[in-house]
């Protein structure tokens, strides 16, 4: 079911109401930080599990201190208000969530301070953002976007131009994604993913420091290759040939997922099909994400309840 209903500064409204004015701070300047957020549906259950929510807000409450900004919520509060959203849209699908925090004030001139920070959620349907059945990257001629200039460890929504230019020159050059470098001309991520390559029995993946987004998804593939497969995770630099000679790459992320790479600039990875390690670590995930696995469920944030769940229809 399409979104109804979305909530927009205190009020849930039509989501035809959910409208800014052209000349909004953070529509003319990027002046916003945001967050996706995943819901999976579990016919089983009745239910649709939000994943790792708390998680998100945190990350969101990092990257608002970064831009002057302030969450006009708790993190407890914004968990109350994402979930009641999704109750209020009957939605009985997977769905993905979107808070935009942004500077509402409508003026000219380029600054963070001093300016009224407003907040938009909205819940919509949303099956694969990319292919998750073998990816053909390209490395992109765009340099990700470095901590002294738009930190890409918040997820600032000017930032994103970064992403954009990334994937249309991948696309356009029939590629399906970007991996992008850094200044210095290491592995940094894609255009909008982690990325993990599996190289000598081990996973490796940018560090911190290669201007990464602190992915959520991330951190959850190291934390269920080392608990399901007793495959340990190594972050640190990693050089593009690197990534011709991995037994496996993968990209990950909430809108991507865990999406298996087979091929990077018309070179094969490994045998050139999606590998074992990244076919496991998917099906793994996907049973985390719908609340198949109960030793996760603290990452599963239910939707309904029993009740609930029974009388949506």
């Amino acid at each position: 079911m399409g979104a109804k209903v979305l909530f927009m500064n205190g009020d849930f409204l039509p989501f035809e109401q959910g409208t800014i004015s052209v000349r909004t701070h953070g529509f003319a300047y990027g002046t916003g930080c945001f967050e996706g957020i995943r819901g999976y549906w579990n016919a089983e259950d009745q239910q649709i599990y939000l994943f790792r929510l708390r998680e998100h807000f945190e990350r969101l409450e990092r990257s608002c201190k970064i831009l002057q900004m302030s969450l006009p919520y708790t993190v407890d509060e914004f968990i109350e208000i994402s979930t009641e959203l999704v109750r209020r849209n009957g939605q009985r699908e997977d769905v993905y969530l979107r808070p935009v925090i942004y500077k509402s004030d409508q003026i000219i001139g380029v600054r963070l301070h001093g300016l009224k920070d407003d907040c938009i959620i909205t819940s919509e349907p949303l099956g694969n953002y990319i292919e998750i059945t073998g990816l053909r990257c390209g490395v992109s001629s765009w340099r990700r976007i470095d901590d002294n200039a738009i930190p890409a460890r918040a997820k600032v929504c000017g930032g994103y131009v970064n992403a954009a230019l990334a994937k249309s020159e991948a696309l356009q050059n029939g590629f399906d994604e970007a991996i992008m470098l850094t200044n210095e001309g290491h592995v940094s991520e894609g255009s909008a993913e982690n990325i993990f390559l599996y190289l000598d029995g081990e996973l490796v993946t940018p560090a911190p420091s290669e201007n990464i987004l602190l992915g959520i998804t991330r951190d959850t593939v190291i934390q269920v290759a080392q608990r399901e497969l007793g495959i340990p995770t190594r972050e640190r630099v990693v050089d593009r040939t690197e990534l011709y000679n991995a037994d496996e790459v993968f990209l990950c992320g909430t809108g991507a997922q865990i999406a298996p790479v087979i091929e990077i600039d018309r070179r094969p990875i490994g045998t050139g099909n999606v590998g074992p390690i990244a076919t496991r670590l998917q099906e793994l995930y996907f049973d985390i994400v719908r609340g198949k696995r109960a030793e996760y469920r603290k990452w599963c944030t239910p939707v309904y309840s029993l009740v609930s769940a029974e009388n949506t229809d």
